[in-house]
């Protein structure tokens, strides 16, 4: 199979790798897929022996061109996605700190606020189209705001960030990496130029914490601590508005698909926080990251060795459970069960917040646009397991 067919629709090798015993090698990942949910939660308890060094492996490496641009900027050093054991938890404070229950209370009020304006943007004009009138702008302006950016400056970094994930997860030419690597150097760049400004005048904000924890002290920033703090923002503005958006447009998408669904959610409101577990359970945003094996493991009696890799799938183990439970039917009555967000040290700090966006959207769609309906049904998933979500998502009321 190309791996870009099985980028759009990973579920049925998802479910023949489930009913096969052992565990099942996939050469469109060049790994062995974890598929089922207690070997999944195995591999995501145990960071000793399935290392995080390589879950975001490229999909393609960029050529000379393109390296030669990126070295002038302030990336390429270790994010929390990929550390392990004390470098990991040290990378991770600021995110549990500046993600907290507490802060992300705190931004209920602008979330809302932006919530309120995008939807009335285009609320009178009877049809959108989802993703980029919402899914995108809500979360980025979101992250934005909680790294304390100036809002002009959000759409670049942001763009700058998505660059970086097109760079080493799309086939570009060699032109279009080069252009690619420029936009994420000016991204770097003004990112840096934050840091240092908050190391001058610490805000209440996620890139002073990411200042205050990665590099302590008060002197100037070194060139390795702004290689390091550039490294994990531009990992933040990536993972805290992609998962954001990839759920915004599945959870309607699936909603819609149904149209019992949606209907049953505007008459029952409190099925919100429901209607959301069940859309990350159903259709992971994030279908799962690779781990490299450290030492002779058996896991689902295949026995792995040292340096080889798996991929653990989060979005199958949301499939996992038996047939009676119609597992593969969309339903936001049920209790759902999933580890979409991961489990054990790398679990999503991130996910609360997320969830809080999805969960105001819902509210304030059942009740401005209850006929909301999707305009087409021939929905295309972009081919990438990194944010599963609708290429384009055309609703009319």
């Amino acid at each position: 199979m190309h791996p870009h067919a099985f980028y759009r629709d990973p579920y049925p090798v998802y479910a023949e790798a489930r009913g096969t015993r052992g565990l099942t090698f996939l050469p469109e990942l060049d790994a062995w897929l974890v598929s089922r949910r207690q070997d999944v939660r195995e591999v995501l308890g145990d960071p000793e022996r399935f290392s995080s060094v390589s879950a975001l492996r490229p999909d393609h490496l960029p050529g000379r061109a393109a390296l030669a641009e990126l070295s002038k900027g302030f990336g390429g050093t270790r994010t929390v996605l990929s550390a392990d054991g004390e470098a990991h938890r040290r990378l991770r404070r600021p995110l549990t700190r500046g993600l907290s229950p507490a802060r992300i209370a705190a931004t209920i009020p602008y979330v809302t606020a932006r919530a309120e304006a995008l939807i009335g943007s285009f609320s009178g004009d009877g049809q959108a189209e989802w993703m980029a009138a919402y899914a995108g702008p809500l979360p980025a302006d979101v992250i934005g705001h909680l790294l304390g950016l100036d809002p002009a400056d959000t759409p670049g970094a942001i763009h700058g960030a998505q660059r970086a994930e097109a760079l080493v997860f799309t086939e570009l030419t060699e032109a279009e990496q080069v252009e690619a690597a420029r936009q994420i150097v000016a991204m770097q760049r003004l990112l840096d130029e934050y840091a240092r400004a908050r190391r001058r005048e610490p805000q209440d904000d996620l890139i002073t914490e990411m200042v205050r924890e990665l590099a302590p002290g008060s002197g100037d920033l070194a060139p390795a601590q702004r290689k390091e703090v550039v490294s994990n923002v531009q990992n933040l503005l990536l993972a805290g508005h992609l998962t954001a958006t990839a759920l915004l447009g599945t959870v309607l998408l699936n909603l819609l698909r149904d149209r019992r669904q949606w209907e049953l959610l505007v008459e029952r409101p409190e099925l919100v926080p429901a209607a959301i577990e069940e859309a990350v359970r159903f259709d992971a945003p994030i279908q799962g990251f690779r781990r490299t094996v450290t030492t002779t493991v058996t896991l689902s009696g295949t026995e792995l060795h040292e340096g080889e890799v798996v991929f653990v799938s989060f979005a199958s183990a949301g499939r996992d459970a038996d047939a009676g439970v119609r597992p593969d039917e969309f339903d936001i009555t049920r209790p759902a069960r999933h580890v979409s967000f991961g489990h054990g040290p790398h679990g999503c700090p991130g996910s609360q917040l997320a969830k809080e966006q999805v969960r105001i959207t819902l509210e304030i769609l059942i009740r401005v646009l209850p006929g909301l309906r999707l305009a087409r049904t021939d929905v295309t998933m972009a081919p990438t397991l990194i944010h599963r979500a609708p290429e384009a998502l055309f609703l009319t009321w």
